[in-house]
């Protein structure tokens, strides 16, 4: 379950942005090239949160759908499954131009001396 080393490495990234603040909601955005099952990571997340400024943060993830662009035709093209192929002309040159992504977008932290 990969999820859980993802879920600390997120965690490390928002206490350190967070500085000591209390983190309240983090958003990531998730390639599905990644192969995160966003339930499994939001569970790990609320585990290596536990004890830290992230307990009880909120996670939210944005999925990324797989986009490939076509080194023959050169049109771009969501993919839905394996193998990746060009939806104009068929072929499986295809460089992923969306869908790798893992991102920490943006944090919600507490102002310095609020507490809920």
């Amino acid at each position: 379950m990969h999820e859980l080393a993802v879920a600390q490495a997120v965690l490390d990234v928002a206490l350190e942005a967070a500085a000591g603040r209390r983190v309240t909601r983090v958003e990531l955005r998730v390639g599905a090239l990644r192969q995160v099952v966003p339930a499994a990571l939001a569970f790990s997340f609320e585990l290596v949160a536990r004890g830290t400024p992230a307990d009880g943060a909120v996670l939210a993830i944005e999925p990324v759908p797989v986009v490939g662009r076509c080194r023959a035709c050169g049109v771009e093209s969501e993919q839905h499954g394996f193998p990746l192929r060009c939806a104009a002309c068929g072929r499986l040159a295809l460089e992923i131009v969306r869908g790798q992504e893992l991102s920490v977008e943006w944090l919600e932290l507490e102002e310095a001396g609020v507490s809920a």
